[in-house]
């Protein structure tokens, strides 16, 4: 039996992909201080977690997934940074390599951290590197890539940043990640949505939508939002944005409409009875979008991506490291074996 650790664990996404796989495991601990995300959970699993901080933080998992809050490396963030002498959300990253550092000779054998691709640029790189080079003198092996959700079925053009870091001398090899043809976004949508709450009819808004008002050269402010074809953008915390997931095209255009919660759900990988767990626990007032909902899911690591890095982990599909140093796709990043 595998032992998991959710380290600013959300929904659940890392367990999810374990129960999908039918791995047995036991969740020894969840760690989140978000209220509604620690309920959500509870309600998705039947347990009975408080929330609580990673601060001040002893176990001793198998697996510690964490994945850190990403908006202070975010590009459409304030870029505030997550150096561990700052206090941003994002900084809490490092609270991670403290709980490790205090298990003392006891360490999960893997780690893995999901991020922004934000933190791989230029003015917060250093961060990324640092916290490979302190996860290497705490015994790991470090591999990272960028994954997008497309190349496992799931139809969101959302892109992460992996890092797996295994205990030893074995280097985990993304290319060994089991990929699937990406499903069309019609699989994930609900039909025939007529309530008025996810119709587009704010002028502000209509006015942002790329077809029905293409940008013009002289047009100095450019979002749009863009209409759904076979995939969305990446699901976030609000889909009443500009811009935004992307939206919906009604057959009796010029209509169109938002994602409604439990599309989102699905296209984060979980399935309708979750989404229904959750809604109990975060009833919809009638008439009005359920803001709450999207926002956990927007929050949520793709399960389908989590799901691939588990099963090669279960398989145990590990290279030796060839060389001391590596360098990232962007030719950038120090990667230290």
């Amino acid at each position: 039996m595998i032992k998991t650790l959710e380290l600013f664990g959300g929904i659940g996404a890392p367990r999810k992909a374990l129960v999908n796989l039918g791995i047995d495991h036991k969740a020894i601990d969840y760690v989140e201080i978000n209220e509604q995300a620690v309920r959500a959970y509870n309600a998705l699993y039947d347990n009975r977690y408080k929330q609580q901080t990673v601060v001040g933080y002893t176990l001793q998992p198998d697996i510690l997934v964490h994945g850190s809050p990403c908006q202070d490396f975010s590009r459409s963030g304030k870029r505030l940074g997550g150096n561990d002498e700052d206090k941003t959300r994002s900084s809490l990253m490092w609270e991670t390599l403290r709980i490790i550092e205090n298990m003392g000779k006891w360490k999960p054998k893997y780690v893995i951290w999901e991020n922004v691709t934000g933190v791989l640029d230029k003015d917060m790189i250093h961060n990324f590197n640092k916290y490979l080079t302190r996860m290497n003198d705490l015994g790991y092996t470090n591999s990272f890539d960028v994954l997008k959700a497309t190349d496992f079925g799931i139809p969101q053009k959302r892109e992460r940043v992996f890092t797996v870091s295994i205990l030893g001398d074995k280097a985990f090899d993304f290319t060994k990640l089991v990929k699937k043809p990406m499903r069309h976004i019609r699989e994930f949508l609900e039909s025939d949505v007529t309530a008025s709450q996810y119709m587009i009819t704010v002028p502000s808004m209509l006015n942002k939508i790329e077809e029905f008002n293409p940008v013009k050269e002289t047009d100095t402010y450019k979002r749009r939002l863009d209409v759904i074809d076979d995939s969305c953008w990446t699901i976030t915390e609000r889909q009443d944005r500009c811009p935004n997931a992307g939206i919906i095209r009604k057959k009796d255009a010029p209509q169109y409409r938002y994602l409604t919660e439990r599309e989102c759900w699905r296209l984060m990988g979980f399935s309708d009875g979750d989404f229904e767990a959750a809604l109990q626990a975060f009833p919809s007032k009638k008439g009005k979008r359920n803001a709450t909902l999207y926002r956990l899911a927007g929050n949520s690591i793709v399960v389908d991506v989590l799901e691939a890095i588990f099963k090669a982990l279960q398989e145990e599909e590990f290279a030796e490291p060839s060389q001391d140093m590596v360098f990232g796709k962007r030719g950038q990043l120090q990667f230290i074996c």
